[in-house]
């Protein structure tokens, strides 16, 4: 994990990397100024995109940050990756759908979780997943 202009960078290549993602993204989540159940939905997030790269790609990274826009303070979770990319991203982003063994709930399930999300995706050169939530 590093740090670098305020980003705060996790390399995922184990599940050992995925707690310390959801570990720092819920910290980061708190010093922004979440409160409730903010921080641990924001770290279920990030726990299922992780989970996706490492299934999917193998290894990859999450980078998190604080972002300030017209007044209004977010955090930004960004899940890139360099595996295999996602031929139907639409289908991809259907509940229940899952291309592995798993039950579906990835990136719909993340999508759910944030308030803002997106996806941009190449067949041989990676996904990358953005998503923010806001505090309210």
């Amino acid at each position: 994990m590093s740090e670098l202009n305020g980003e705060l960078r996790v390399p995922i290549e184990s599940d050992a990397d995925i707690v310390t993602a959801r570990q720092k993204g819920r910290a980061l989540a708190m010093e922004i100024g979440f409160t409730g159940s903010d921080p641990t939905l924001i770290a279920a997030a990030i726990s299922e995109v992780a989970r996706n790269i490492l299934t999917h790609a193998g290894h990859g990274e999450i980078r998190m940050s604080r972002i300030s826009q017209n007044g209004k303070l977010s955090i930004e979770v960004v899940a890139r990756d360099e595996g295999p990319g996602i031929a139907d991203i639409e289908q991809a982003m259907q509940y229940g759908y899952s291309s592995k063994s798993g039950i579906g709930v990835g990136l719909p399930g993340a999508k759910l979780l944030m308030d803002d999300f997106g996806i941009s995706s190449q067949i041989g050169k990676g996904t990358s997943v953005t998503m923010r939530k806001w505090v309210h």
